[in-house]
């Protein structure tokens, strides 16, 4: 059984901040977080998912921090524009799992993202002149 569920914190007097879950039996997914998740990852912006869906970059966002909830048509067009399967949003071990676990702040995530994509037209000796080069910097870095 789906359920969507609103919970609410009051910020100011007067003013609340509705943050939207959807669950999918006992768990319960962040549905604007792991769709943040799979576009940081794929390096896209709210931009780029603008132009190949006509949805609002203001919208995203929203939908992105959890203030609107996307209906199944508009999922529907996120996840083509991810080149993602619908039922990707709804995979308890998703990418969700996986940002967790590592803890990247979404600027980290976005840098790894941009090695990765760079990186995929390199050979194997440039990868690895590459690799060298980044522990070099990272052990003469000041901390």
């Amino acid at each position: 059984m789906l359920t969507i569920r609103a919970t609410s914190q009051v910020v100011l007097p007067g003013e609340a901040t509705t943050h939207w879950s959807m669950s999918f039996g006992a768990s319960t997914m962040k549905i604007g977080t792991t769709i943040r998740g799979h576009r940081l990852q794929k390096g896209l912006s709210q931009g780029d998912i603008e132009k190949k869906t006509g949805l609002l970059r203001c919208y995203l966002s929203r939908v992105e921090n959890g203030h609107t909830v996307p209906s199944l048509d508009t999922l529907s067009k996120i996840a083509t524009a991810l080149d993602l399967p619908i039922s990707q949003f709804f995979a308890e071990d998703s990418l969700h799992r996986d940002l967790n676990a590592q803890k990247l702040s979404d600027d980290e995530l976005r840098f790894l993202t941009q090695i990765r994509r760079y990186s995929s037209n390199l050979n194997e000796s440039d990868r690895k002149l590459l690799l060298a080069m980044v522990k070099k910097f990272a052990a003469t870095a000041v901390r």
